[in-house]
């Protein structure tokens, strides 16, 4: 009885078949590596207006805040006194030309004269003398001639470069100096803009250690290419290129100085905006990428993945995984080309526990 009774036991069970997960086979890839920095715009071109001699401001010549071209007039200072410097200086110069001719004159008789010991060498010496004085005076009176013409022309002042001009800081009337510490007004050329961005030295040194071991390639076309994002995280409409580097490192903050051109045609960029900028760093040769919902984080933070063996077996991998890649990160460290990383199923995989490989988004992966 008791020998019928064990034959009439329960059935065992058979064990339930392995999860199927959903691999994708990695392979190497170039992959084009971006950082993202912060930056501020600054002008393209800045020059302080001062006026170049002293007088009354009789007029303003510009719209506060317009379109100023180079050599528009921007004052007016009173010129009645540097006009009549200049005519006077004028005068100076008639008077020294009409004395040259009397002296030329008189030392050419006495050449002549002196030929014929008719008269003696010292009176010829004396006439020849009076000559040279009065070539020379003719000359530094048209050097007084020409400094009175150009202060008289810098009673208007005139725009340096090409920009929109700041608000005036002198009125119609007041008396201004040559030379003066205080400006007139500040003229910004804006179009186009530069953008500097802070790029940690640390950084800008693994990428030449990186370029150096053949890994990343940092001398292609689209590497002077920027593009950016405005404060309130609008993309700009128009892309920049990367002008160069700062030779020095800040101390205080450990970053390089990175300076890039971008155009402002609208003129929606303005001095000291606070901007997102997006340079290439290079192309990493032969990378591995693993699509980020097959990465997770272990207890110690670091990036692990759950990979298929040759058996059939998941297995765990800790990664190194420096940077993300649009949608994958680029891993440094433990993934190889070929892997079959576990990217469907995760939450019904154990690790070194059998699983069914199928291809990522397969009917079967999603249905079980």
């Amino acid at each position: 009885m008791a020998l019928a009774l064990l034959g009439c036991g329960p059935a065992k069970r058979p064990p339930p078949p392995p999860p199927d997960v959903g691999v994708v086979t990695l392979e190497p890839a170039q992959a084009v590596l971006t950082a993202q920095l912060p930056g501020r715009t600054d002008p393209y071109a800045t020059s302080d207006v001062r006026p170049q001699v002293s007088g009354i401001l009789k007029s303003i010549l510009f719209t506060e805040g317009g379109l100023v071209h180079a050599g528009q007039p921007l004052y007016q200072i009173d010129p009645a006194p540097y006009r009549a410097a200049y005519d006077s200086a004028k005068a100076a110069l008639a008077n020294a030309e009409a004395n040259l001719t009397s002296t030329r004159l008189k030392a050419e008789r006495f050449r002549a004269l002196l030929q014929q010991n008719a008269v003696a060498k010292q009176d010829y010496d004396d006439a020849e003398a009076a000559y040279k004085q009065g070539l020379a005076n003719v000359e530094q009176q048209k050097a007084n001639l020409e400094s009175a013409r150009i202060n008289l022309g810098y009673t208007r002042v005139t725009a340096p470069i090409t920009g929109r001009i700041g608000r005036s800081l002198f009125t119609q009337g007041a008396l201004v100096i040559a030379n003066q510490t205080n400006s007139l007004a500040t003229i910004q050329t804006l179009d186009p803009i530069y953008v500097d961005m802070d790029q940690s030295s640390a950084e800008l040194l693994r990428l030449e250690q990186e370029s150096a071991a053949g890994t990343l390639s940092r001398k292609t076309p689209s590497a002077t290419r920027v593009t950016l994002q405005l404060e309130d995280g609008t993309p700009y409409a128009h892309d920049g290129t990367l002008q160069f580097s700062e030779v020095t490192v800040d101390p205080t903050t450990g970053a390089v100085v990175l300076r890039a051109e971008f155009p402002n045609p609208e003129g929606l960029l303005l001095p000291g905006m606070y901007v997102r900028a997006t340079i290439i760093e290079g192309i990493a040769n032969n990378a591995i990428l693993a699509p980020q919902r097959g990465v997770g984080r272990n207890e110690k933070g670091e990036p692990t993945a759950l990979v298929v063996d040759g058996r059939g077996i998941a297995r765990l991998r800790v990664l190194k995984a420096p940077r993300a890649v649009g949608s994958d990160w680029l891993v440094a460290a433990g993934l190889q080309a070929g892997d079959k990383l576990i990217v469907d199923g995760l939450q019904k995989v154990q690790p070194d526990q059998p699983v069914r490989a199928v291809p990522a988004g397969s009917q079967s992966t999603s249905s079980r």
